[in-house]
């Protein structure tokens, strides 16, 4: 067996450049998803049903980026939450590969939908093969197709050649995701975008797991993504859907897996393979100040390569692997000798 060497976030750093940028808002963070939606800023909300219904979608599109909604409900109650986005949004949603899919998809794109997002686990199967077919041939060029997830070069040609007009990269990678422990199988998302880079196919790149910060963000565009999908990152806001919990004097929210017990119980009433975990994290308040805070880590990032565009940055961008040392000397490292104010 021929055993690959991948890379994860943490294990490479980009090369700073020379540069003659005098102002982060000179930089572009613009993206274009197909030729009629142009994003501001490479943020992709999770269609998951802690992350991303309409109070997410609205908030996240006001911000520059792209929301989608889950599909863990019925089609009337996607409906409801589509219809409480907004007419005037680039407005996106998920469906499966079976069951009322089709049905699902023919009524979103009726009232509006810009976006299906083709939202499964393993991209790489002949559902999707046969969804993807009956999509285009439903709805021809009216809509965008996002698919996913993948993790291979083969896998994303593949869905590009069934139909997808982006494609969501990374198996395996997410915060409450526990897939690579269950099934043994996965690939560092950041590998996953490299390999997949090398397409000759122009289908549009989203990195989805394992983003823990800004830099990581900044790591997937140098890598050839043109958009991220963050999850854990936009969970815990006022915007994600759920209550705020209080314990010992702290407040959450909850932010589960899709194949988590609880969240397979939620949506389907049983449960099968569990591949995610449920989990309370810390209320972070309103999701403009996390989503401006990675727009300035973002634009700091492309500031260090001398790029005022994310073309110009993936062009230019120079990656180096580090190691265990050098990853420790990259995290703040003051406080074994320090205190903490």
């Amino acid at each position: 067996m021929n055993i690959k060497k991948c890379l994860s976030f943490e294990d490479v750093l980009i090369v700073p450049k020379f540069s003659e940028i005098t102002s982060r808002q000179n930089i572009s963070l613009s993206s274009d998803l197909s030729s009629d939606i142009t994003c501001n800023l490479p943020i992709i909300s999770s269609p998951m049903d802690t992350v991303t219904e309409s109070s997410m979608a609205a908030a996240i599109h006001d911000l520059g980026g792209l929301g989608v909604i889950h599909r863990y409900n019925t089609v009337e109650e996607q409906l409801e939450l589509l219809r409480a986005v907004g007419r005037s949004y680039n407005t996106a949603a998920a469906i499966g590969v079976s069951g009322d899919y089709l049905e699902r998809a023919i009524s979103l794109v009726n009232d509006g939908v810009k976006v299906l997002c083709v939202d499964i686990a393993h991209g790489h199967h002949a559902l999707m093969r046969h969804a993807l077919g009956v999509l285009k041939n439903t709805f021809g060029t009216r809509v965008h197709i996002m698919a996913g997830n993948v993790a291979t070069l083969e896998a994303f040609n593949d869905l590009s050649d069934w139909g997808a007009d982006s494609i969501r990269v990374g198996i395996g990678g997410g915060s409450i995701c526990s897939t690579r422990i269950q099934t043994g199988h996965g690939m560092p998302t950041l590998q996953s975008v490299i390999d997949c880079s090398f397409s000759d196919r122009g289908t549009k790149i989203i990195a989805d797991g394992g983003i823990k910060t800004s830099g990581d963000i900044v790591k997937a565009l140098a890598a050839g993504a043109d958009f991220v999908m963050l999850g854990s990152l936009l969970s815990g806001t006022d915007e994600s859907p759920g209550a705020k919990i209080e314990r010992n004097g702290l407040i959450y929210k909850e932010y589960r897996g899709m194949a988590s017990t609880r969240a397979q119980i939620g949506w389907r009433g049983k449960v099968s393979s569990r591949e995610g975990v449920s989990a309370l994290v810390p209320y972070k308040g309103g999701v403009a100040n996390v989503v401006k805070n990675l727009d300035a880590g973002i634009r700091s990032g492309l500031s260090y390569s001398g790029c005022t565009s994310i073309l110009e940055f993936q062009a230019k961008s120079e990656m180096i692997f580090q190691t265990s040392a050098g990853v420790s000397e990259s995290h703040t490292h003051v406080f074994s000798s320090g205190i903490k104010f």
